[in-house]
């Protein structure tokens, strides 16, 4: 652990690998697990509980952050209690990450993007600048969501019973999603689907579609020559 850490506060129980470099004033809440050679850079809050609305969608047990190895956590990051982060991870300035989500192996969120709790990301997953992860949505490898991309997950915006779920969005692999997207609650993004910068999703896209438009509908088929595995 890097011994020039101005600042930096240490909660109950924190285990801590070896290598790892801390910036200053960083603060690290109780429990929190952090694998070997994680950068953890100026003014990140690692651990840090949840408070919420009365009737919150988001209760439910909280438990340990579990930061992965080889993590870079940049300045002013926040990340919940009971969030998981892949090996060679980053989250990047100002992102918030929040708790029960699992973000995957050398997955990138953006600088200023928002994960909301109980979100899947999986491995590899670009997630670029001021992106909102709304609740229960799940993103699948290999997927990039462009800057400012936003999910929903209520279509009557708090007007309803406990009995009506939120449904997030579902991006399969490797599918694409442009800038300024609006994904509608529930829907779903194919596997290799391309969807263009500003369109407003409202009904599922099918595999290796190409939708663009508000709303947004198919206008092609992603050709062979922009598959995934022409571009590992």
């Amino acid at each position: 652990m890097n011994d020039r850490a101005p600042g930096l506060v240490l909660g109950e129980d924190v285990k801590i690998g070896e290598g790892v470099s801390f910036g200053a004033h960083v603060v690290v809440h109780d429990g929190t697990i952090i694998g070997d050679g994680c950068l953890i850079e100026d003014h990140a809050v690692l651990g840090k509980r949840p408070r919420l609305a009365r009737g919150s969608s988001a209760q439910g047990e909280v438990g340990t952050l579990e930061i992965g190895a080889r993590v870079t956590v940049c300045s002013g990051a926040v990340v919940f209690a009971g969030a998981s982060v892949g090996d060679e991870a980053i989250l990047g300035d100002q992102s918030f990450v929040r708790e029960r989500t699992r973000i995957g192996k050398g997955s990138v969120i953006g600088r200023g993007s928002v994960v909301d709790n109980d979100v899947v990301v999986g491995d590899r997953v670009k997630v670029q600048t001021s992106v909102y992860l709304t609740a229960f949505t799940t993103i699948e490898d290999d997927v990039f969501v462009g800057p400012g991309a936003t999910t929903t997950n209520d279509d009557t915006m708090a007007r309803h019973g406990d009995e009506t779920p939120l449904r997030g969005a579902t991006l399969r692999r490797a599918c694409r999603v442009g800038g300024g997207t609006v994904l509608t609650p529930g829907v779903e993004i194919g596997e290799e689907a391309f969807i263009a910068a500003g369109a407003v999703v409202t009904r599922d896209v099918p595999a290796r579609a190409v939708a663009m438009g508000v709303p947004a509908r198919v206008v092609r088929e992603v050709g062979e020559e922009d598959l995934l595995e022409r571009w590992r």
